[in-house]
């Protein structure tokens, strides 16, 4: 693979918390900018997950986010790997990037639930409180997308409602149903389901003990993975 400013600026080692969506958003943007070209084969995931100074496993569980997203196409056999689809998906909508309105919707949810989660953090009682924890363990039992999502979707609204604000309800409602349209853009393997889930337990947790600066930080870094992960798709 040749070796330019923009290539090395992909390859460059990833960095924590969002390990493997900053993954996905660096390996799909190059696809999307055609520094990775259709129908070219990926490094040997040895060799790439070093580049990337990321585990072997993250970089199987990025590739295979891609592979469902129909960015990339793993095929087996002594001439097989890991190669970039023809014709990747996403790229545009009706003839139009989707960068700056996805973008408008992101900005618009962390300004919403971050201010609800402070807020949360001083109002919430403890029964709004358990019901968030119900929707945890509703989402750890999920045995669809769907069925998650819209536990989540509860979720959100509920941290909104414990901020007793009904400007917030009616804000935070808005947004999921946007990033419902976003969401459905993409694939949605196991792991970024989990790791979403676990950062949900965390922040009811927080949430228990009033600590609003915390919550917020943990709030924005869970929605600093799905900007990845979208910003590596579409």
């Amino acid at each position: 693979m040749q070796r330019d400013a923009a290539t090395e600026a992909v390859f460059k080692p990833v960095r924590p918390p969002t390990t493997f969506e900053e993954t996905v958003e660096r390996l799909g943007t190059a696809i999307r900018l055609g520094l990775l070209p259709a129908g070219s084969r990926l490094p040997a995931e040895r060799d790439l997950a070093g580049q990337l100074g990321i585990s072997r496993s993250t970089l199987r569980a990025a590739l295979t986010t891609l592979v469902q997203s129909g960015h990339l196409v793993a095929q087996r056999g002594r001439t097989g790997g890991t190669f970039v689809a023809e014709r990747p998906p996403l790229a545009e909508k009706n003839g139009k990037p989707l960068g700056a309105d996805a973008w408008a919707v992101l900005d618009y949810r962390v300004a919403v639930e971050t201010g609800a989660t402070i807020l949360a953090a001083e109002r919430a009682k403890p029964g709004q409180l358990d019901r968030l924890d119900e929707l945890v363990t509703k989402m750890a039992g999920a045995t669809d997308f769907e069925d998650y999502r819209r536990a989540d979707i509860r979720f959100h609204i509920g941290i909104a409602e414990a901020a007793s604000s009904p400007r917030l309800v009616t804000a935070m409602t808005e947004v999921q149903g946007q990033m419902s349209d976003l969401i459905a853009l993409i694939a949605h393997p196991e792991r970024v389901l989990t790791h979403s889930n676990a950062q949900h337990r965390r922040l009811v947790g927080l949430l228990r003990r009033a600590n609003g600066p915390r919550a917020a930080r943990l709030m924005r870094e869970h929605i600093e993975g799905t900007e990845h992960i979208l910003a590596g798709l579409i």
